[in-house]
């Protein structure tokens, strides 16, 4: 942890600009009155600009004659998250900062928040999100369209990503533990542009971040147009199914374990159809619950070991079951749905039963199960 003169530990803000020339002094000022306020941090102020065409360097370079503590380096234009992957790269090299705070420029995020975020840090959490969704927040000049499209993209990123304990997983007023964010791997981020954001607090949450939501007031941009453009959302919605991958070491390992389901299921229906004079509808029953009780063993102390929590192991083993068994049954009536309807091979439609069963499963146990620790909120 990198000690200044005065012996303080240093936060930097990182505030990305492009085309800001009317908010920027603005931001800035309100920053160095928060930065007055703050005794236990030396507060760094690094803007990243993207070769503004407008009037913000001059700007921010007049601003810097006066304050020592705020610096600027510039780049050529590739989106939002390449600014701050820069940012933080020079941040870390230049002042080897305790925390690192991200923060728009144009006016939408009140920096008097940062006094919030530096306690809870010092308390111990490693990531402090400005959230727009929990209660206590409010984003009063959101449309209900903008509304919808923001819960919905926030739903992609909570559910597909593995971080469905915070809110609002695509907000920019953050506050992250320097040491947290260089065990993040940011080359592999391929997303350039806003959809960065998501991509990072995945990243956080993987590497066990100690995290906390703090409401906040998304203000109206005083000027300017939002920089969110077609391209972003498409690049949204790729990196969304690459966030799925990335984050799928608990759902690869489930996917070996249903394979072993699998084969319990079937070697018990064939065993029983076959050399006992079972009926297939008194068969599929009893393999359907034997493989419940492997998976079940498999999955406690293989897939989620890491998720374990305070709920003890037969709660987890009423709750898997109580999953297997809605899936388990919705798995049986399809299965005679198949061959009693339809007409088709019990084998088939066994198998295809196991299917369905399996998506069930998965999203049963791993929301509700084996379901991580939320995260506090702060209200």
């Amino acid at each position: 942890m990198h000690q200044q003169e005065n012996n303080l530990p240093t936060a930097c803000v990182v505030i990305p600009t492009y085309n800001e020339a009317d908010n920027i002094e603005k931001t800035l000022l309100q920053v160095i009155e928060v930065k007055h306020a703050i005794q236990s941090y030396t507060l760094k102020v690094l803007i990243v600009d993207d070769n503004s065409p407008d009037d913000t360097q001059t700007i921010v370079h007049k601003i810097m004659e006066s304050y020592d503590d705020i610096h600027m380096i510039t780049g050529t234009k590739v989106g939002l998250g390449n600014a701050y992957t820069r940012g933080f790269s020079h941040a870390i090299e230049q002042w080897d900062p305790s925390l690192i705070i991200q923060m728009d420029a144009d006016g939408q995020h009140d920096p008097n928040v940062i006094k919030q975020f530096i306690p809870l840090a010092e308390n111990g959490k490693q990531l402090i999100i400005g959230s727009r969704f929990i209660e206590g927040s409010s984003t009063p000049n959101f449309s209900k369209w903008r509304r919808f499209i923001s819960l919905f993209g926030n739903f992609l990123v909570r559910y597909m990503g593995g971080v469905y304990m915070i809110k609002d997983c695509t907000s920019g007023f953050r506050c992250i533990n320097a040491n947290l964010l260089q065990k993040c791997n940011l080359d592999f981020f391929s997303a350039k542009g806003y959809s960065f954001q998501s991509s990072l607090i995945c990243e956080l949450i993987r590497n066990g971040a100690n995290a906390i939501e703090v409401p906040i007031v998304f203000n109206k941009r005083e000027h300017g147009l939002s920089k969110l453009t077609l391209h972003d959302e498409i690049e949204f919605l790729i990196n969304i199914i690459k966030i799925r991958y990335r984050n799928s070491e608990d759902f690869l390992r489930y996917c070996i374990v249903g394979v072993l389901g699998v084969c319990v299921n079937f070697l018990t229906y064939f065993t029983l159809t076959r050399f006992a004079g079972w009926t297939p509808e008194l068969a599929s029953p009893l393999a359907i619950e034997l493989s419940i009780i492997s998976n079940f063993i498999c999955h406690n102390f293989w897939t989620f070991i890491k998720r374990m929590n305070s709920v003890s192991y037969l709660n987890r083993f009423m709750r898997f079951h109580i999953v297997a068994g809605v899936s388990g049954t919705v798995n049986y009536l399809f299965f005679l749905l198949l061959i009693n309807t339809l007409f088709l091979p019990d084998l088939l439609s066994l198998f295809l039963g196991i299917g369905i069963a399996t998506i069930l499963n998965y999203s049963g146990n791993s929301l509700w199960t084996f379901r991580r620790q939320k995260i506090d909120k702060k209200y």
